[in-house]
């Protein structure tokens, strides 16, 4: 056999031995957490991401698992999508740490796994969502400005132990470090739930009457405001929410709010990250950061006075629990991202 004859030959051999490019995918989505309309939405985002993908002859089956659940029933999802012998796993954990053993015996099953909307400490795994932290100290630092750098403010948090709640419970106390003139009197947690944010607010009011400031993560804000409302406390300012509903209200009433966008986008942002490692394209390692080195943080959508206007008109015609949103498109995940 000629030079020429054999490298052609091992070309072919290779060629042949290479795994073709798959246009068929199984993802698994895991979301063990189902007590807002965000989650809801969520999932939903992530059914048209996954349906977009038809569009460029990609077919995705997913394989969803929705549902109030503890970190083991969590983990028990995720090893019956390994076994299921999904190509990628996309969860909104409960746990930063609890999933680093089930996360490594999928990855050393060849199983991508990417975490949204709360990070993990997993080596094995990627995060594609905004940065908690630096949602946190977004609002936090409109408060502090707002307020003039003085006042006596409360914050009303989301589930205790929850990944992403931990993370904003650090990023306001960072900011709020910063200003000496302010003053946190109480932190209390209402579950992300609306009745328990106006309950827990009634209760802070009655405690604080010469109460400044409320930083209040989104799911509670709402019914924080009414609670303040219901006090004739028009000289409060307070985070607020990124619900229809609210903005609505929001533009009626002129309330001194501000709010950080954790777009419930963010599970088909991370889906479509997952697509596009599939195929082959290659995470560009300096882009990597967060905690545990493992995050690809996607831009935190701020909404203000200025700019209420148009968040609300992005909502018209949804329906009141519709949360302003957005999805990082492919075009955009390539550039931010990838090689």
């Amino acid at each position: 056999m000629t030079k020429r004859k054999m490298l052609a030959t091992m070309a072919l051999t290779a060629l042949l031995a290479a795994p073709a490019l798959a246009e068929d995918y199984t993802i698994g989505l895991s979301n063990g957490w189902v007590g807002s309309e965000w989650r809801t939405q969520m999932i939903e985002e992530a059914q048209a991401a996954a349906a977009a993908w038809a569009d460029q002859g990609v077919n995705i089956e997913l394989v969803i698992s929705s549902a109030d659940m503890d970190v083991q029933g969590q983990i028990n999802v995720v090893r019956n999508m390994i076994n299921q012998g999904v190509d990628a796993i996309i969860i909104n954990p409960n746990s930063p740490t609890a999933f680093d053993p089930i996360i490594a015996q999928a990855a050393g099953q060849g199983i991508l796994v990417i975490a949204t909307d709360a990070e993990v400490s997993s080596p094995d795994a990627y995060y594609v969502g905004i940065d908690q932290k630096g949602w946190a100290m977004q609002s936090a630092k409109w408060l502090a400005e707002t307020l003039g750098g003085e006042g006596k403010v409360v914050a009303i948090n989301g589930v205790a132990g929850h990944p992403a709640n931990q993370m904003r419970v650090e990023g306001y106390q960072e900011v709020f470090k910063e200003y000496p003139g302010i003053e946190v009197v109480n932190e209390a947690n209402a579950n992300w739930d609306q009745a328990q944010g106006q309950q827990t607010m009634q209760t802070l009011l009655a405690s604080n009457p010469d109460l400044d400031g409320v930083w209040v993560q989104d799911g509670m804000a709402a019914g924080a405001w009414r609670a303040i409302e219901a006090a004739g406390r028009d000289d409060i300012a307070a985070t607020g929410e990124i619900r229809k509903d609210f903005l609505d209200t929001w533009e009626e009433k002129g309330y001194t709010t501000a709010a950080s966008v954790n777009p419930p986008g963010v599970m088909a942002s991370a889906l479509n990250a997952a697509v596009l490692m599939l195929q082959g394209n290659e995470i560009d390692a300096s882009k990597i950061s967060g905690v545990y080195g493992n995050a690809l943080y996607i831009p935190i959508p701020f909404i203000s006075g200025e700019n209420v206007e148009a968040a609300r008109a992005s909502a018209e015609g949804k329906p009141d629990y519709y949360s302003v949103t957005e999805t990082v498109s492919v075009d955009d995940l390539k550039s931010a991202f990838f090689k």
